[in-house]
């Protein structure tokens, strides 16, 4: 799936992952390929993208999500 990380100051991350792991104000929350469409808040935590060979790691304040048709936009506040 399509993933695009950004901040109010840059953006942070665009490319594809197969596994998005978020922290969700109810609990951290895994959307794989092809999930149902979701809006959603997220606290503060670690945003972890997975593809078939890399792992990456972003620390957040807060924000929130939006997936739908395989594209997924997280729009977050970084830590300073």
């Amino acid at each position: 799936m399509q993933v695009e990380i950004i901040s109010p100051e840059e953006k942070i991350f665009q490319g594809e992952a197969d596994v998005v792991t978020l922290p969700g104000k109810k609990g951290s929350f895994t959307i794989l390929n092809h999930h149902a469409p979701i809006i959603s808040l997220l606290t503060k935590g670690n945003i972890i993208l997975k593809d078939n060979e890399n792992e990456y790691s972003f620390s957040i304040e807060g924000g929130f999500i939006e997936l739908s048709n395989n594209k997924v936009t997280i729009c977050v506040e970084t830590q300073k």
